[in-house]
Formats: structure tokens, sequence, C-alpha cells
């Protein structure tokens, strides 16, 4: 068999304290009628989470068989890897997410088990007035200053705050303290790594009078000190319609607005390419699709180009690597 076709994914829910309703009101997924759904993983490959293929002669495949089985077809141009290198995801930050900082290669290396760095990458796709995010610390703060305020609950005033508007991109390198603030809808795309050091959790505790878990000292020997505040990204022109957002060394994320038929694919690399706009059909000789607003799919590297027809004015992600 070959992987030559563009693979749909069942989505894979989280219910965290943070989250909302959005998920299903503004992305059209189909969570359940009650409960707060914070995220929508749309790829991933990371142990015992898997996407599983919706449709075609690879139905019911999880994303770790694709990549023993097919791992050449996959991934084309790039070395095979032993799982699927990035996650995709949509958030629901209906409260604000804990202040936190992911470990680099390196650090998650010697992890037990082993994991990946977490380098990710937001888009806003929705902003309530007011809302914040907290990406880096502000210049002048070192180890002492960020272990006093821990101690203090003083966290919130070291950290550098934007108030972001739809369409902003910010690049989170790994080591760097962030998180998303109430009120913001957002498309992340990351590599595929859960491995989360929280430093501060906003005082909340759960129905019983618990707080979540700390990770006061993992925090402090994960924090790269040298990078300061985070500023968003500026978007530079590539193609006509064709926006790079973040080019580093574990991903490449570009954004288009599609106005007409554009093609993508055939070059010997996967694409995960997720509409944030408008609805698109993809022109596979055997297995066309239609997407709409919140659905991803994964085009194998071993794949035709396809062709992207837009049903009036859309927006979509391009993610793969470099």
């Amino acid at each position: 068999m070959t992987l030559d076709y563009p693979l749909r994914f069942m989505p894979k829910f989280r219910q965290y304290v943070w989250g909302g309703r959005r998920l299903g009101t503004q992305l059209g997924k189909s969570i359940d009628a009650e409960g707060v759904f914070a995220e929508s993983w749309e790829v991933v490959d990371h142990g015992e989470d898997q996407s599983v293929v919706a449709h075609g002669l690879l139905q019911g495949k999880t994303m770790a068989e694709l990549v023993s089985l097919y791992g050449d077809q996959l991934f084309g141009r790039h070395p095979v890897a032993p799982q699927f290198p990035l996650l995709f995801k949509f958030l629901d930050a209906n409260h604000d997410l804990s202040i936190q900082v992911h470990p680099d290669d390196k650090q998650g290396a010697l992890l037990d088990p082993p994991d990946l760095g977490k380098t990710e990458a937001w888009v806003i796709m929705d902003a309530e007035p007011g809302a914040r995010m907290y990406v880096g610390l502000k210049e002048w703060v070192d180890r002492d200053a960020l272990a006093r305020a821990t101690a203090e609950n003083r966290v919130v005033e070291l950290m550098h705050t934007i108030e972001p508007q739809p369409g902003d991109c910010v690049f989170i390198p790994a080591q760097t303290v962030h998180a998303l603030g109430k009120g913001l809808l957002v498309a992340e795309i990351q590599q595929s790594s859960n491995t989360t050091y929280r430093l501060f959790d906003w005082n909340r505790t759960d129905a019983a009078g618990n707080s979540r878990p700390l990770h006061i000292e993992q925090s402090l020997a994960t924090i790269d000190f040298a990078k300061g505040p985070v500023p968003l990204q500026t978007p530079q022109a590539v193609a006509e319609g064709v926006e790079r957002l973040v080019e580093c060394d574990k991903f490449v994320l570009d954004r288009m607005r599609l106005g007409q038929s554009r093609q993508i694919g055939g070059d010997e690399r996967f694409h995960i390419v997720s509409v944030l706009e408008g609805m698109v059909t993809v022109d596979h000789p055997a297995h066309p699709l239609q997407l709409n607003k919140g659905e991803t799919f994964l085009l194998p590297a071993a794949s035709v180009a396809v062709t992207l027809a837009p049903s009036g004015p859309a927006t979509l992600l391009d993610m793969y690597l470099p």
C-alpha cells in the first residue's frame, strides 16, 4: 500500500480546568453537550496519544503505525524519525493557563522516559477585548529575582505581556516562560512533546480545595534567563498570498490567504494544512476532501501535489519540516 493521499484524523479532545466551549461553537467540533473542552489535538504521535486516520484505505491506523509502516513515504526528503515530530492543536483559553516552561531537546532527553523538547508557535484566531498572553520575562529578570517572586506570589509582575489581535503570531522557543490568557482561541504548532513545568497557576483550586502541582525547581532549572521578552512575529511575504510566520530548526509555519486555487505538496516533504477561515476543497485524483474552518489534513511526502480550491476567501496554515 502507498501512503499517497491526504489524511484526515479524528481529533483528540482534552478537558482541562481552563477550557471552554468555543471548539464547538466557533470551530464546529463535535464536543459533548456539557463540560469544558480546552484542546483539540489534530495531529499527534506521542506515546498513548495517537491520531487515528478517519477515512480511506488506512482508516483506523494510528500515526505511530503510519511512521512504522510507511516512514519513507511519510517523511520524504527528511530522515525517518522514531515518531512524528510535530503536534498541531487548537486551544480554547476560557481561563488563564498556568505560567509554564518546557525543556529543550537536550533537557528532554534526560527525562525518564526521554521526551523531545517543546518549541511552539501560536496563531491567534480570536481574542476577547483585553485578552492577554504572557510571553517571556522582563529584560531585567534573573533566576534570583524569579525565585523571590515565586515565593512571594508575584510571578505575573515579572512577565512580558501582549494584548494580541486575531492574526497575530508569537514564537515560543523551548526554555521560554509563557502562558495564554483567558479569552484567546489559538492554533498551535509544536514539537511532539507534552512535558510542562508549571511555575504559577493563579492560586486555583478544585472543588475539593486542591491545587494543581507546581514544578518550581524544575522550572527554574529549565528557563533560559537570557531570552527576555518575546515580541510578535513579523510576517514575511514568500509568494503571492503566502506569508512566512515562523522558520526555525523545528518547523516552518506559513499562512496562506486564498482567493483562488493554489497547489501544495509534490515537494518530497509532508505538509500539515489547517483551515482558519473559510472553506476549501482539496482536489486529489483519488481522495478529494472538503474542509471547513477548524479542520486539518496531513499530506504525506509521497502524495502528488494537490489543488486547494477555496469557496470564497479562505485562510490556511501550512506547517512542515525545514
